[in-house]
């Protein structure tokens, strides 16, 4: 099998900060430092600790434990830096994660942040980052490179498909998103009760979805919003999945950076218990000076961000700190207060305490050669279920798919066709299996041709002779092209939004269309389009992301019938771009999101069809009334009237009926992905949560439960609800 990988390294500031922490070398396991000192007994509580160790530090040990590693060699403290893990441990790729002049080392990859999301697979999430997370401490203990302090998971929400970086987002709803940031939390950190295997570094807090411009704009709502939409999946995976760590976005909040918003302190720390890393982004601390226009020079804006909370920095910050220090702009006292996040986080890292207690500090030591974990039939086995799960069944008109295993030739055609291609925060693969590939060995006996389609009618010949055409179309997740360059307006990436939705390759579907109208799309892409021909035209399509080792195999699956998709989109994807608001506008009210559009969408919020067809009945509701901290049994059964066994993704939705505030059009607050056999009908039960139906109330400067009257709708998506009740809250 054929690997095509491209190396594109940016060379600015926030890639060669990050290129610089994997120089290090660091081990899990502290060296032995002069003492014992109490810092090092974890009899102690952590508190007692820190206050010894921050007793034992020079100045100058504690600037410098304002970086991303809190190293002390003279007391014998290791600490430990940060890698990327948005969907797979990066240490290689397209970004150069493997660091200056260090070898690349291959690592699991799995499909895209949007991928991840479109599985609507909570437990299948925490099992990737649970791989990740022990890959991490693999990579640390065998080959001594990386860090554990894991940037991951992107708990943004995609409010508009322009948006650059839209693929390294689980979707555009609160709920779905912060549930699978929630849950790739807990896959991190683990279930030790007293040890995290990794630290999960959530970003970027906060309203981070617009690149062009971002060093310096501002994204600008009311109160309501930042509690009820923006904030929720940091919330939710701060407080249920109990992250410690977050970063910074280099945009502001109503004018204020958010490298220096009070609302860290405010929001963050004092109502949702954050006490670890708050880590700006890479370059953020100069922006607010030279972008954001906030400071008047860096030890202003170092000693705004100390104030705020940040403790640790992507930025040439000591001189900065320095100077603060030195025109009293901060005392030493504020950098003892903000270190104690750094060494809370290191300690539950067990970076202090003698390595035979940490049950993670042997994982890849003395590992016999030939047993990578990235190499384990077991990791491979995740990675295609994984991408199984995230495939989306747009269309099947006339039951086109799955093939039948009876073809004697198929056409595959597309740019996309015969490569994996990988973001800028992926890792380097073990292994990549192209479509092409997955589908010639999945079609025994067929004949399978190709074309890359960049002539289009020597592609249109290929389709002619073939039973079926497979056109393969999408975006390039790093535009195949180096730092801010993007050669399609179609395409986006970190740094640069999109300027349309139209799919340029859509001219190549047409041609093959039109020479063979047994033809099948696939859409291997990072975000929405406007495809509106071929759904009109084309009688199957199916949408895949990127990255993935086993995309070609996963999507053979599929087509082939092997496995019954059941993903379900984690965005609308509108019908026109003139759907959309400006992209500056980050009120959703005015008609963003399926929470707030009016407009007909191309492809619903929730969407994706199956080969099986699923009937629902029996809506029972465990009370007719709610009251504050209670909950309520949503209960439906749901048969499977077909030949296939498959998934099937409920979705609970809700309307406020009475409600004194205005409300989205209906909200997300609950999900599941069900097995169901043919013929089979099961009972499906979720669970409603009064203080998911609360409003922020400004006045009351908390969430506010009130008497109203909620519709529950249960369906397979935002737009095909099937059954409806009410309840009265009380």
């Amino acid at each position: 099998m054929s690997l095509r990988l491209y190396s594109l390294r940016p060379l600015h500031l926030w890639h060669l900060v990050s290129l610089s922490l994997f120089c290090l070398c660091i081990t899990v396991q502290s060296s032995p430092a002069q003492g014992p000192y109490p810092f090092q007994n974890p009899t102690l509580s952590p508190e007692e600790r820190i206050t010894d160790l921050l007793s034992r530090m020079t100045t100058q040990e504690k600037i410098d434990a304002l970086g991303t590693n809190p190293t002390i060699p003279r007391l014998g403290v290791v600490g430990t830096g940060h890698v990327e893990g948005l969907h797979g441990l990066a240490l290689g790729g397209p970004g150069g994660w493997e660091g200056k002049n260090q070898s690349v080392i291959p690592t699991t990859q799995f499909p895209q942040s949007r991928g991840l999301g479109q599985t609507w697979d909570p437990a299948l999430i925490e099992q990737v980052a649970a791989l990740e997370a022990y890959e991490t401490n693999y990579a640390l203990g065998k080959y001594h490179r990386g860090g554990r302090v894991v940037r991951a998971p992107n708990a943004d929400l995609s409010r508009d498909p322009r948006w650059g970086r839209s693929e390294e987002s689980y979707g555009e709803d609160p709920y779905l998103v912060g549930t699978l940031a929630t849950a790739f939390t807990r896959g991190l950190q683990g279930n030790d009760s007293h040890y995290w295997s990794t630290s999960s570094l959530l970003k970027h807090f906060l309203a981070n979805s617009n690149e062009d411009g971002r060093d310096g704009s501002s994204s600008n709502f009311d109160t309501r919003l930042f509690h009820e939409y923006y904030a929720v999946p940091f919330r939710m995976a701060i407080e249920q999945g109990h992250a410690n760590a977050m970063m910074t976005a280099y945009n502001a909040w109503n004018g204020t950076p958010m490298a220096a918003n009070p609302v860290l302190q405010s929001v963050v720390v004092k109502q949702w218990g954050f006490d670890g890393i708050f880590c700006t982004d890479a370059g953020a601390l100069t922006n607010m000076v030279k972008a954001h226009h906030v400071f008047p020079d860096m030890a202003h804006a170092s000693a705004a961000a100390i104030h705020a909370g940040i403790n640790q920095f992507l930025d040439d910050y000591k001189q900065p700190v320095h100077d603060a220090l030195a025109q009293n702009l901060i005392t030493e006292q504020d950098i003892d207060a903000n270190l104690r996040g750094v060494f809370r986080v290191m300690l539950r890292l067990g970076m202090l305490d003698p390595g035979t207690s940490v049950p993670f500090a042997t994982i890849g030591v003395n590992a016999a050669p030939g047993s990578d974990p990235w190499w384990s039939a077991a990791s491979k086995a995740l990675a295609r279920k994984t991408t199984d799960e995230s495939i989306v069944l747009l269309k099947n008109a006339g039951e086109t798919l799955p093939l039948h295993s009876g073809l004697k030739s198929i056409a595959v055609i597309g740019p996309l066709a015969d490569r994996v291609a990988l973001d800028w925060y992926s890792g380097t693969p073990p292994f990549a299996v192209t479509p092409l590939e997955g589908i010639r060995t999945r079609a025994k006996g067929a004949n399978v041709t190709y074309s890359d389609g960049s002539n289009l009618t020597a592609a249109a010949q290929v389709a002619k002779n073939a039973e079926i055409a497979l056109v393969i179309v999408g975006n390039h997740p790093t535009c195949d092209a180096g730092w801010f360059k993007c050669a399609l307006p179609s395409e986006g990436k970190e740094a640069i939004d999109r300027k349309t939705l139209t799919l340029e390759q859509e001219e190549l579907v047409k041609a093959v269309f039109a020479a063979n109208p047994r033809t099948i799309v696939v859409l291997q892409t990072s975000f929405p389009y406007t495809t509106t021909w071929t759904e009109l035209h084309v009688p199957a399509i199916l949408q895949i992301t990127h990255n993935s080792e086993e995309q070609g195999d996963a999507l053979a699956d599929v087509l082939f019938g092997d496995y019954n998709p059941a993903g379900r989109l984690t965005q609308t994807w509108v019908a026109s771009m003139d759907d959309l608001p400006p992209m500056m506008d980050y009120d959703l009210r005015h008609g963003r999101t399926y929470l707030y559009a009016t407009k007909k969408p191309l492809y619903a919020f929730g969407y994706g069809l199956s080969y099986a067809t699923f009937e629902y009945k029996n809506l029972q509701l465990s009370a007719e009334q709610l009251t504050a901290h209670g909950k309520l049994k949503v209960t439906v059964d749901v048969t499977n009237h077909s030949k296939h066994d498959g998934d099937e993704v409920v979705q609970l939705y809700v309307v406020h009926q009475g409600s004194a505030v205005p409300r989205p059009i209906q909200e997300l607050k609950g999900f599941v992905r069900v097995f169901i056999r043919a013929g089979e009908t099961i009972p499906v039960t979720l669970t409603l949560n009064a203080d998911d139906l609360a409003y922020w109330s400004d006045a009351k400067n908390n969430f506010t439960l009130e008497s109203d009257r909620v519709e529950i709708r249960v369906g397979a998506s935002s737009d095909d609800i099937r059954l409806k009740k009410q309840i009265a809250v009380l």
